[in-house]
């Protein structure tokens, strides 16, 4: 991964990261998920990253939609 992305969202729900990412993208912000869980127990993290100049935008939206 590039060294200009950010971790915006971390959590254990893979469903959650996703529906970040998903409200994000509808914003026109790019975002990926990567997915820390071990196999095959799944346990771990699922984080969302953006472009560290998207980073104030994506903020507020996540804040705005209470996600």
């Amino acid at each position: 991964m590039e060294s200009n992305w950010l971790k915006i969202y971390t959590t254990a729900d893979f469903y959650k990261a996703e529906l970040v990412r998903q409200v994000l993208i509808e914003h026109e912000i790019e975002a990926v998920m990567m997915d820390k869980r071990g196999f095959p127990y799944r346990f771990g993290q699922v984080e969302v990253y953006i472009h560290e100049g998207s980073f104030n935008d994506a903020i507020e939206i996540i804040i705005k939609n209470e996600l």
